[in-house]
């Protein structure tokens, strides 16, 4: 990937409950190596997969809330338009439009749900250089209480389409950016336990989701949701021994 299109995902970063110990998980998940990082940027340690750049990592602030999590950022052409709209939609900005040197200029909000969400508007740094295989993203989807108002939000926000799956058992709509499939909405049904907040998580692809749910518990993470098929793969939720949740999968086929 050299360009990600406005509207959909660039970039993902962790914001960690232990760097060191994190790099250490990851790297063992993933087969991630690390880019050389400094107290000049804040420990903002970049990810790479086969030589390409994949996500990012930094210490998570000690005022932060709980839990550790990771962060999902939408390629704009204005952070500042994309703001603004945001906020005439009933959002939160969390953090302002600020430049990050010459790689380019970023906010942090949350919709008007409460899941937290960033805008990156690129300069130098286009984001994410290698996706849907092995070590790298493969999905995103808003995880909230109220899917339709979070759907209605997102198609505002972003000129986005969406199609509802036609299923009873759970309410879950798949976003479109020009026609392509771009990251789902699902609604947190009355199972959920009720100190789960609204949130986005993020899918990573790999090549053997049993493989990698084993390595999870191994390294001291847990696995939330068993491995299990689905027409995209196979799938499974975890989280790192920080409690950052995420879902890896083995693709059925590109995404």
């Amino acid at each position: 990937m050299t360009k990600h299109a406005a509207g959909t995902v660039s970039w993902v970063d962790l914001s960690a409950w232990d760097l060191e110990k994190a790099l250490d998980f990851y790297g063992a998940l993933f087969g991630w190596t690390f880019d050389p990082t400094s107290q000049q940027n804040g420990y903002y340690t970049m990810a790479r997969k086969n030589g390409e750049l994949v996500a990012a990592m930094m210490p998570r602030p000690k005022d932060a809330p709980p839990p550790p999590a990771w962060n999902t950022y939408f390629a704009v052409e204005s952070v500042d338009r994309s703001v603004a709209r945001l906020k005439e939609l009933g959002g939160k900005v969390m953090l302002e439009p600020m430049d990050v040197m010459e790689a380019g200029r970023m906010a942090f909000c949350a919709d008007n749900t409460g899941a937290a969400f960033g805008f990156w508007q690129p300069n130098l740094f286009p984001g994410a250089a290698l996706v849907n295989e092995p070590g790298a993203v493969a999905w995103f989807e808003a995880k909230t209480r109220d899917g339709a108002k979070a759907v209605a939000f997102y198609k505002d926000l972003f000129g986005m389409t969406a199609d509802k799956m036609p299923d009873d058992r759970m309410h879950y709509w798949v976003l479109k950016q020009g026609g392509t499939e771009a990251a789902g909405v699902m609604q947190l049904d009355d199972k959920t336990p009720a100190e789960v907040g609204p949130h986005w998580m993020i899918t990573f692809a790999v090549a053997n989701t049993d493989e990698a749910a084993a390595t999870v518990t191994t390294r001291g993470g847990k696995v939330l949701m068993q491995p299990f098929d689905s027409p995209y793969g196979r799938i499974a939720i975890v989280a790192d021994p920080g409690g950052a949740s995420f879902g890896v999968i083995t693709l059925a086929r590109p995404a």
